[in-house]
């Protein structure tokens, strides 16, 4: 039948029946529902691969025949394009409904297994106190202009370090939404600013940074000895005398004992094949009695020595460079420990490792790591590091390449 104004207003039910659908000849899959009690709706109906798929469109007594016409026809023209409508539809309903609040109590639960209590209570405060006015948002529609604006208000009324800390509790929160499938494009959180905080003269090297200084590095013990300190975020005195009794190639480990750690702890670096290429490629050295020499770098009996000389020259190489590229200031000051607060500050910030696995790889002294649980979170720890100093490496190769 054709659907006019007043076809539809005269439909009824057949006898016995308690629904039913009549169709429009003009327009073939727009028609109109007449339910049990009375109720019209207009409907579009369509077919994709073997499903047939039935959407409501509105009822007849506030949308008007015209409108509920033109509507339909676009939906039918977009199932011709190969589009689904219907489950376009479910698919935006979903997105509605998955806020950035709704979604956050899973992961916090998830988080409970995995963080000290401390570091959990200060992420339930970032995220549920400071970022509450998110909370509301679907989690798709969270952008970057919104998560800037939230931390310039935080670092305004609580302060920088209060917002940088949120920040990274916000990145690593949307890092697992990514994984989740929540987000689809980009964390919204990469590329905001970090807030100035006074009072801090420890540097974070940028990315142009180090790619100057990895491409600044001779074919030497001590550039080599860089690219590991920029791989691994050890110190440089574990690298400078690393032994070959501390290194298994075959398990890609180093085991440093607790006489060459800073907290007097054994601790476990876990390489990548980055810096296990680096590694494999060192001579195996004798000592002048013939006997093998089991420091890897350096000469004689003790580790590499020669530090101050081979930084100046590095710079130089470094200020040599910038001025060939028509840049007249010398790189900023900068010392190799600030390698490994780069790769911690990466690794929280632009990566979204958690920050207990970050504390581990650093092999730093915190509540997760005390007493006989220790040696559990210690085990617990060692695929996650691995997987962590794996992405950071590729993050790295990705800067220098």
């Amino acid at each position: 039948m054709k659907l006019t104004i007043t076809s539809v207003r005269s439909l009824t039910l057949p006898k016995g029946q308690m629904d039913k659908t009549y169709f429009d000849d003009d327009l073939p899959g727009f028609g109109v529902r007449v339910r049990a009690g009375g109720s019209k709706t207009w409907v579009v109906q369509y077919k994709v691969g073997a499903r047939h798929r039935r959407m409501p469109l509105g009822s007849v007594g506030t949308l008007d025949l015209s409108k509920a016409r033109a509507t339909a026809k676009d939906l039918l023209a977009a199932v011709r394009l190969g589009r689904d409508p219907f489950a376009e539809k479910i698919e935006t309903r979903a997105k509605i409904t998955e806020t950035f609040g709704a979604l956050l109590p899973r992961y916090l639960t998830r988080q409970r297994a995995r963080l000290k209590p401390r570091t959990l209570q200060e992420t339930e405060r970032h995220l549920e106190s400071h970022a509450r006015s998110l909370h509301a948002r679907a989690v798709h529609a969270i952008d970057r202009r919104a998560v800037a604006a939230l931390l310039a208000e935080i670092a305004e009324t609580s302060g920088p370090v209060a917002a940088n800390r949120v920040r990274a509790s916000l990145s690593t929160y949307c890092n697992w939404l990514l994984r989740e499938g929540m987000l689809l494009d980009s964390n919204p959180v990469s590329y905001t600013n970090r807030q100035p905080e006074k009072g801090v003269r420890e540097r974070v090297l940028k990315a142009e940074e180090l790619w100057q200084i990895w491409h600044a590095l001779g074919q030497n013990q001590y550039g080599d000895i860089v690219k590991l300190l920029a791989l691994t975020g050890a110190r440089r005195d574990e690298i400078g005398g690393l032994r070959w009794s501390e290194v298994d190639l075959e398990r890609a480990l180093i085991t440093l004992p607790s006489q060459r750690t800073k907290n007097k702890r054994p601790h476990e670096i876990r390489l990548s094949s980055a810096a296990l290429t680096i590694l494999a490629g060192q001579p195996r050295r004798l000592l002048p009695d013939g006997s093998p020499r089991d420091h890897i770098f350096g000469f004689g009996t003790s580790g590499f020595s020669g530090w101050s000389k081979a930084k100046h020259e590095l710079d130089e190489r470094i200020l040599t460079a910038r001025n060939a590229a028509g840049k007249t200031e010398p790189m900023q000051p900068w010392r190799l420990h600030d390698l490994r607060r780069t790769v911690s500050t990466a690794m929280h910030d632009e990566i979204g490792i958690m920050p207990h696995v970050v504390e581990a790889v650093l092999g730093h002294i915190d509540g997760h790591r005390r007493g006989v649980a220790g040696v559990y979170n210690r085990a617990a720890y060692t695929t996650q590091k691995a997987e962590a100093l794996a992405q950071w490496a590729d993050h790295l190769g990705v800067i220098v390449a």
